[in-house]
């Protein structure tokens, strides 16, 4: 069934002028506040149970077998532009190739995250990890980024319009130094390294004003110059600049060229002889700066009137827009040209007035009270009842096709750019009427003998915010993307597809849109973010992913506790004739500790909810040869440094106690979780088999998609349907004799016991005897409680 958008007749009686953060009981009390949001855009509440999230139907929520991502993290608000970033082939490509020493770097988080999204088969991930790493970067803090540190007060005053639009520009550019970082590093190592040169685009002004004269090689010098700055961020994102600096009292001049990464809207807020603008027209003048500004000049040794220019060189494969909606006067603007191109439709299109109504602020009365004012109101868009008005019933639901707010858009679909000499066009494609609704209504004709660069754009992602104005903590931001046809599943129905399908994508919930649905916006619930603009290059690409993990993460392996880690060595390293095969065996146990408590109410009938489940974080990691000479002996046994506050360490579960992940004190073989991680993806690309008990949450928490097939979990194979499930210490006294967990736990001895309890397993398989030893140890665990005897 094809999912429409209908036409509300009561989403925006509200100004737009009016403070939006308004308290559920004011929007109670003036009855015109309620918006109808469809139940598509709506916050999704993850409802916990005495299993976690384990029992949620996810499925219920999502049909596509696309992934998603769960929400319930702190800073789990930039879901929605990761997801964008996931689908954007060329990045993808480049951060899954990805990896450095870096213990918190973004780039190479992304890409263990985008590894986990390609290999849940749409199953819903958690980005723990990323986040983990997220909150530890100095400029992420500095720009306000990091909101699980604010108070309850300060959240309920955050911006998430604003909050997405900074996390965009900061990611990209994080990404873009991290990559170039990378990239430099592997020059030095494996190339000879050059002397210093002095470089007159590092010093423009080394020479004293005296300017020699510019050579053919001196160009070809300073753009390999420039070609060393270039990261796969910039060569996708980025938009080469030529700044212009002129003062207008002396006539100095000074020029500079930059990259930009994502380009903010600039609207015409001091321009009032001119009412109707197009979207290119406004893209144009953000990517073609003119303004006259206060600046210093060295001159005249004061700041003066400076006139500023940015020129541009050249286009983008792919064009990050923030729209800098979160100002009202901005929000106001974008309204005014939706309007207006839906008025224009209405002059040429016969209509009636109920299939007008969509987004228009104040276009029908939504209260039957009569105006306080009666016939002499003069103010515009009054809500209330007059005489004179023309009274309706409320419209019926319709189809986009019948809605002039969902055919007629003012944000477009596809666009061309062309840039010729230091002029820049950009109109509108795929329309009749491109000249009159295309844009470039100021823009002047190009001489084509001058073309530099011409590329055709198509919308692929728009990420917007929903205000839900019954509660601040019903706010959230939703993402459409354009989701390019090798992502979609291996169906008889994607492959028949001929067009990429637009996803609605909010959170874990993910469902299938039409695309008139991606332009369509009713500014009081749904607000346009961030836009991004896609060539048919990126589109269409298909990268060529080259793994960075190799064997030498075994080798790379240091500790970082002051002590060494010496006392606490207790496992043997693989030798290099050890290096695991597919389909070998690798006994695996995780300890873990709590960063913050699970915070429940009390419901009316008496029993505790969990409202937001308990935040684990791994602490020690350990791993167990299979088979072998050495078999049961570990090779990896990892405890996990963490700069973040432990409320918990569970030690009677864990075997934790405070100061074993503390590099000071520890004197365990402390690492790093990346160093850990790293080692259990090369385990996982080479096929081994993991064996454990209750490994699926382990792996959920330490953030690793393993396929079914490489999982063997205890827990499952000594189970019968509809039954509870047994304990690791149960079934190791009851089919090894061994007791264990007598006073702590401890992850080597666990590991152990399930390694000898999947050997016991298949020689009972062997014997055709799995159903007669189950239905023993349900009898005998229902008999002794479930309880191991003491003696």
């Amino acid at each position: 069934m094809e999912e429409v958008m209908y036409t509300l007749d009561k989403n925006s009686s509200r100004p737009l002028t009016k403070p939006e953060n308004r308290s559920s009981k004011q929007s109670s009390e003036d009855g015109n506040s309620f918006v109808a949001i469809p139940k598509r855009y709506r916050k999704v509440d993850l409802k916990y149970s005495k299993l976690g999230s384990e029992d949620f139907q996810f499925d219920q929520f999502n049909k596509t077998g696309l992934p998603g991502l769960e929400a319930t993290l702190p800073n789990s608000y930039c879901n929605t532009m990761i997801q964008v970033l996931y689908y954007t082939e060329p990045l993808r490509g480049a951060l899954l190739s990805h990896l450095c020493p870096k213990e918190f770097c973004l780039s190479c988080e992304l890409g263990f995250l985008f590894h986990m999204l390609s290999t849940s088969q749409g199953m819903p991930c958690q980005p723990g990890n990323f986040l983990r790493a997220f909150r530890t970067v100095p400029e992420a803090s500095a720009l306000s980024l990091i909101i699980s540190d604010l108070n309850p007060e300060a959240k309920s005053k955050i911006d998430l319009c604003a909050l997405i639009q900074n996390w965009n520009r900061f990611i990209l550019h994080q990404m873009h130094v991290e990559l170039l970082e990378t990239k430099k590093r592997k020059e030095e190592n494996t190339s000879v390294r050059k002397p210093f040169i002095y470089k007159e685009t590092d010093f423009p002004t080394i020479l004293g004003g005296e300017r020699k004269k510019t050579t053919v090689s001196d160009v070809t010098k300073i753009e390999e110059e420039k070609q060393e700055e270039e990261s796969e961020i910039s060569q996708l994102f980025g938009t080469k600049q030529l700044q212009r600096n002129c003062c207008l009292k002396c006539g100095l001049e000074f020029r500079k060229d930059c990259v930009l990464l994502a380009c903010n809207l600039s609207y015409p807020t001091s321009e009032p002889d001119r009412e109707e603008w197009s979207f290119c027209d406004i893209l144009n003048r953000s990517l073609c700066i003119q303004q006259t500004t206060p600046a210093w000049c060295d001159q005249c040794a004061k700041f003066t009137p400076t006139s500023q220019v940015k020129i541009l060189q050249s286009l983008p494969k792919l064009l990050a827009v923030n729209t800098g909606l979160q100002n009202a006067q901005h929000k106001l603007f974008w309204q005014t040209q939706m309007d207006k191109v839906v008025a224009k439709a209405v002059t040429t299109t016969p209509t009636t007035e109920g299939n007008i109504r969509s987004s228009t602020p104040n276009s029908i009365i939504t209260s039957s009270k009569p105006c306080r004012y009666g016939d002499s109101c003069s103010r515009p868009g009054c809500r209330f009842r007059h005489s004179f008005d023309n009274v309706t019933v409320p419209p019926v639901p319709q189809a986009p096709v019948n809605n002039l707010y969902c055919s007629n858009n003012w944000l477009p679909h596809n666009i061309r750019m062309t840039l010729a000499g230091s002029k820049l066009e950009i109109k509108k494609v795929g329309v009749e009427k491109e000249q009159s609704q295309g844009g470039g209504g100021d823009q002047k004709e190009l001489d084509k003998s001058e073309i530099i660069d011409s590329k055709e754009y198509t919308l692929s992602a728009v990420v917007c915010l929903i205000n839900d104005h019954v509660s601040i903590e019903k706010r959230n931001l939703v993402a459409l993307i354009k989701v390019p046809n090798s992502y979609l599943p291996d169906t008889k129905e994607n492959k028949a597809a001929d067009q990429h399908q637009w996803y609605l994508f909010n959170d874990f919930s993910i469902c299938p849109v039409p695309a008139q649905e991606a332009v369509w916006f009713s500014l009081d619930w749904k607000v346009p973010c961030v836009i991004y603009y896609s060539t048919k290059e990126v589109i269409e690409s298909r990268s060529e992913i080259v793994s960075g993990l190799t064997k030498d993460v075994f080798t790379q392996d240091e500790c970082i506790a002051r002590s060494g880690g010496t006392r606490g060595v207790t496992f043997t390293p693989l030798a290099h004739n050890e290096m695991p095969k597919p389909g070998e065996l690798i006994a695996m146990d995780a300890e873990f500790v709590t960063l913050n408590q699970e915070e429940s109410e009390l419901r009316s009938d008496g029993k505790m909810s969990t409202i937001k489940p308990s935040q684990m974080s791994v602490a020690r990691i350990t791993c167990i040869r299979g088979q072998g000479p050495l078999e049961g002996t570990p090779f990896i046994d990892d405890y996990i440094s963490t700069q973040e506050q432990v409320v918990d360490y569970l030690t009677k579960f864990s075997g934790i106690k405070p100061g074993d992940l503390d590099a000071n004190f520890s004197s365990k073989h402390l690492t790093t979780l990346k160093s850990t991680y790293t080692k259990l993806r090369f385990l996982q690309d080479s096929g081994v088999v993991f064996v454990g008990h209750g490994l699926k949450n382990d792996f959920r928490v330490i953030n690793l998609v393993v396929p079914t097939e490489q999982v063997v979990d205890t827990v499952l194979l000594f189970h019968l349907p509809h039954h509870r499930m047994v304990s690791l210490r149960f079934l190791a006294w009851h089919f090894l004799g061994m007791k264990i967990q007598s006073e702590t736990h401890d992850s080597i001895e666990d590991a152990r016991a399930a390694l000898q309890l999947y050997r016991r397993y298949k020689a009972l398989e062997a014997e055709s005897k799995i159903a007669e030893a189950l239905s023993e140890l349900y009898e005998t665990g229902k008999t002794l409680n479930w309880k191991v005897p003491d003696d």
